[in-house]
């Protein structure tokens, strides 16, 4: 059942730049110094690719969460609705699996988390993308990849014209959220029960994509560079066209 609670309607900064200026966050897609990464990440466009990313994703959850790992060992109908994508980080090495994220519009339905809370007005009527089930390995690695699945994560809101980016968070990772300079939807930190991760207390917190330079700009944030100033060709975020076939392919046979 959802739940109401009083909400921040002031904290989040707005941008004062003219109307007629391209947005900071395409902005800052230009005159980038080049990178090359040790993994790519792409949007999951094959059956092989969705195992992989399934695979991962459980592995993560089974150090952490193992009653709900034991539920993620297959598929999800949510992994190929038509408006979601999956994230896949996978080594130039060896191709192994070393991320995913699953991220969802909100277009053509509402956000997996909205079936545990009604989000605020100043979330009403505005263009979400949440992310959920994300997975990464373990190790220094996982800490690289999990960066750049956030940058993933951001330019794609960016390409999508999604104005707020939205999650919920466990303690302690909501303060890893905290860090990137996300907010609270609702007063005081409030960790609510959610039902997509098992009633599992969460925060709910959100990162308004239009100003997401200025904000860290000011905050002399230590991945400004990364996130603003390099461009990572690894990160290939077409999204595939033929989704649907891939559903009807998996779970055309599947005992979901």
């Amino acid at each position: 059942m959802k739940q109401d609670h009083s909400v921040i309607t002031s904290g989040h900064v707005i941008d004062d730049s003219s109307t007629s200026s391209p947005s900071p966050a395409k902005s800052a897609m230009a005159a980038q110094r080049e990178q090359r990464l040790p993994f790519t990440i792409r949007i999951v466009r094959d059956e092989q690719a969705l195992q992989k990313a399934v695979g991962i994703r459980h592995a993560a959850y089974s150090r952490h969460l193992p009653e709900l790992a034991r539920n993620l060992q297959q598929f999800e109908q949510a992994d190929l609705a038509d408006d979601t994508i999956i994230l896949l980080a996978e080594s130039k090495f060896d191709g192994s699996s070393l991320g995913t994220m699953r991220i969802q519009t909100n277009h053509d339905r509402p956000l997996v988390l909205e079936q545990s809370v009604t989000l605020p007005a100043w979330l009403q009527g505005r263009h979400l993308a949440e992310a959920t089930r994300l997975g990464v390995a373990s190790g220094q690695i996982g800490k690289m990849v999990k960066t750049l699945l956030f940058k993933a994560y951001f330019l794609y809101c960016v390409e999508n014209g999604i104005d707020w980016m939205v999650i919920t968070a466990r303690s302690p990772l909501d303060r890893q959220y905290d860090a990137l300079l996300f907010q609270d939807v609702f007063s005081g930190g409030q960790f609510i029960p959610m039902q997509h991760v098992g009633m599992l207390p969460h925060r709910v917190m959100a990162f308004e994509v239009a100003t997401a330079r200025t904000r860290w700009s000011a905050a002399a944030h230590p991945l400004f560079a990364l996130m603003f100033e390099i461009h990572h060709a690894d990160l290939m975020l077409e999204r595939p066209s033929n989704l649907l076939s891939i559903s009807h392919s998996i779970f055309g046979h599947s005992n979901l």
